[in-house]
């Protein structure tokens, strides 16, 4: 047991000042990846600072439309907001794919984005892992391979990003409010996670001492029509190899907008760009849906163990796509 000092502020500005003043503290809110990190030995705080008390844990409606979730929410709760059902599927969908319903009932909105990588090296401090160690190499690269990354990758690591609930928030383009030492700002969705680089220590563009308070979610009508698909080893509890999260805005059998993002195929939540404009103009047809997903997987770079994730992906996606537009095809 290595000690460490525990704070619970009475407000926002206090913890940031806490973390921000001390480089070895963290935040802990529901802490269902942190204190397995803890026990592990991969993280070693001095100290940790309790925010569950100073962010809101409430969802609550914008005049413009949007709607705001406090960074204490629980994941349960935002799962079974019935707003969010309602014009968000595919956010409900993502996070009743995650954990269990234990750990969904503790994690956190702002502690569920920053959870780090489930790789095995990362997690095995017997291994060198540049992410955990920089410096020390990839035991990744040429290793065990079936979770590896396939897009965005990097020499330094393949690692990727475990959040089911952020590939859907990816996917609409949510809004992150972050309190740091130098005040508010806000950080769009693509935009929070990074890529690895020569950095993958880095796992998004926060600096020490951020705190993520509020996660706001966008008027988009076409998110009605979404959904979240997850494929696993297993039928729970278990990461994604590969996932979708998918919305479509069609009339008349013609895809007029489209959102998709993939996870488990890179180190962040993966917005699929170049599908999106295969898909807009396009007819709502099993090869338009596998020609959007081959557009997007043309750059991959697979590794041992991997490579079955590109067709994966494609599968995925046009069996997503299929199922948002059954109905009208009907």
């Amino acid at each position: 047991m290595r000690p460490f000092d525990y704070s619970r502020p009475a407000e926002a500005s206090a913890a940031v000042a806490a973390v921000a003043g001390d480089p070895g503290a963290a935040y802990i809110g529901g802490g269902t990846n942190l204190v397995d990190r803890m026990k592990l030995g991969i993280t070693r705080p001095t100290a940790l600072v309790d925010v569950r008390e100073v962010l809101s844990d409430r969802i609550e409606d914008l005049p413009d439309g949007w709607i705001r979730v406090g960074g204490a929410v629980p994941n349960s709760d935002l799962a079974a907001h019935p707003e969010v059902r309602r014009r968000f599927p595919v956010l409900s969908q993502a996070l009743l794919a995650g954990a269990s319903g234990q750990l969904r009932n503790a994690a956190t909105t702002g502690g569920n984005l920053l959870q780090r990588t489930r790789c095995v090296y990362f997690q095995n401090r017997a291994m060198p892992c540049n992410k955990r160690e920089p410096g020390t190499g990839c035991s990744a690269v040429g290793g065990y391979g079936r979770y590896n990354a396939v897009l965005g990758a990097s020499e330094h690591c393949v690692a990727t990003h475990p959040s089911d609930m952020a590939v859907a928030m990816t996917a609409l383009g949510a809004r992150v409010h972050v309190l740091g030492p130098a005040g508010e700002r806000t950080v769009d969705m693509p935009g929070l996670h990074r890529l690895p680089g020569a950095e993958p220590e880095r796992d998004t563009v926060l600096e020490h001492g951020d705190l993520i308070t509020a996660v706001d979610l966008p008027h988009l009508p076409l998110a009605l029509r979404s959904a979240y698909r997850k494929v696993r080893d297993r039928a729970s509890y278990a990461f994604a190899l590969v996932s979708v999260a998918a919305a479509l805005d069609v009339v008349d059998g013609t895809v007029v907008d489209a959102r998709v993002a993939f996870g488990g195929l890179a180190h962040a939540p993966w917005r699929a760009h170049r599908a999106e404009e295969v898909l807009r103009g396009g007819p709502t047809t099993e090869e338009a849906f596998r020609e959007a997903g081959r557009a997007e997987l043309a750059g991959a770079d697979t590794g041992p163990g991997n490579a079955f994730k590109v067709p994966m992906a494609v599968n995925t996606l046009a069996l997503v796509l299929r199922e948002l537009t059954a109905e009208e095809a009907r």
